[in-house]
């Protein structure tokens, strides 16, 4: 049976959602851990700054909630009010529709696409993806694709990068006056520089923990790129912040902002933290002279433009429930594979029983047309025997089912 369970932008708050993510650097261990200690057989992990989901094939998933609770050691009382579980048929729907952006705080978003392969790959590396989980996601990237090609789910759609910049002319009357920080050197903050900087700031810093990392995209926006442990004594210099990094625990505490705000003489600052966990501490949006806004902020901002999208939306839960139906039938014919192999595997066990008898008697010197004129018939009796003996013992209801699926089986028709 495959499960899916979670929580997302939609069911808990970033405060809770920052408690349950995964370190990409942990998933390995963490996906390793999961199927040692749990009858799991197997399991995937999406973890983003909007959710956290655990794809499995399992027997039920109630210990995997409590593997869950015990791994981020967060009480699983604390966790109940927020999380969901989706199994058969839900649980596929809801990979189909993750992978389309249809459950993203931007609705057809392109990015969770990739997170979602991301996390493929992983369970791929630690060897958790097992033949279900593996065609659920091949379904849900085809799926996906198809949704992108038949319907316009991804036209004017409003990023997070670009709400970023919204926000940030709201407070600066132009971003082309401005410094820029980016912090980290990830996909997501190649989305929001490639936006900031169309506004061609009088700036721009890149902030990584791996220096020559940061310089590759600092040099993209001739830009400058400095050591992340070097951030204090850069901050007060630049006038938007934008942080996305996969650290466990802030980067930013209250004391660095203070003191960038005081050295500013308490010019604003403009702050956008998209990570999850978050890189800032909530404390700093208090600060008078600072507008800080996380990816929950940025959510009111792109849903605006949530209604022109709509149409696109219903075309592509018709397309989504069709395929979901498409998967169900796979999985239905995946139980008839034990039987299908038993059955081969009891002919081929006839046919070299009667093979090695036909070549006894030909070695024998027995007329080779008489024997295999014996052999066909002993394969034919041996064949038959066990579907002629249930027909015959069959009574009732259970004869006249037996009777139509020998029928359908071996394709009779009535004779008149």
């Amino acid at each position: 049976m495959i499960f899916t369970l979670g929580i997302n932008h939609h069911s808990a708050p970033l405060a809770i959602r920052e408690r349950v993510a995964f370190n990409a650097e942990k998933l390995h261990s963490a996906l390793a851990d999961l199927t040692h200690s749990q009858s799991v057989k197997e399991v995937a992990i999406l973890s983003t700054c909007n959710r956290t989901e655990i794809y499995c094939s399992a027997e039920t998933p109630e210990l995997v909630i409590d593997w869950l609770s015990r791994y981020h050691q967060v009480d699983r009382a604390d966790l109940a009010p927020y999380l969901y579980t989706h199994d058969q048929p839900d649980a596929i729907r809801h990979a189909f529709r993750v992978a389309c952006g249809l459950d993203s705080m931007v609705i057809g978003e392109p990015q969770i696409l990739g997170q979602m392969k991301d996390a493929v790959r992983v369970a791929e590396e630690s060897g958790t993806l097992g033949t279900q989980l593996h065609k659920l996601f091949q379904r849900s990237f085809s799926v996906a694709k198809e949704v992108r090609s038949t319907t316009a789910i991804g036209a004017n759609i409003v990023s997070m990068a670009a709400a970023g910049v919204h926000l940030a002319e709201r407070i600066f009357e132009s971003v082309e006056q401005q410094r820029i920080l980016f912090i980290g050197a990830g996909e997501m903050i190649e989305l929001c520089a490639a936006h900031f900087c169309a506004r061609q700031p009088k700036q721009v810093t890149i902030a990584n923990r791996t220096l020559e990392r940061g310089r590759v995209l600092a040099e993209r926006y001739n830009g400058t790129a400095i050591r992340l442990d070097d951030l204090a004594e850069h901050l007060a210099q630049h006038d938007i912040i934008v942080s996305c990094t996969a650290s466990p625990l802030p980067i930013i505490g209250l004391g660095m902002v203070e003191r960038a705000v005081k050295a500013r003489r308490h010019r604003p600052m403009f702050m956008v933290d998209l990570a999850v966990p978050r890189d800032i501490e909530v404390e700093v949006g208090e600060l008078d002279d600072v507008f800080l806004y996380t990816v929950d902020d940025l959510a009111q901002v792109v849903e605006s433009g949530r209604e022109s999208r709509q149409a696109a939306v219903v075309e592509a839960e018709t397309i989504i429930a069709t395929r979901v139906q498409d998967f169900l039938g796979w999985l239905q014919a995946r139980d008839t594979v034990p039987v299908i192999r038993s059955l081969r595997d009891s002919a081929e066990r006839m046919r070299r029983h009667e093979i090695e008898h036909a070549m006894k008697l030909l070695a024998k010197g027995e007329d080779p047309q008489k024997v295999l004129e014996h052999l066909s018939q002993r394969l034919t009796n041996k064949f038959l025997h066990a579907p002629t003996q249930a027909l015959n013992l069959a009574e009732g209801s259970e004869r006249a089912e037996l009777q139509s699926a020998t029928a359908r089986l071996f394709h009779l028709h009535s004779s008149d």
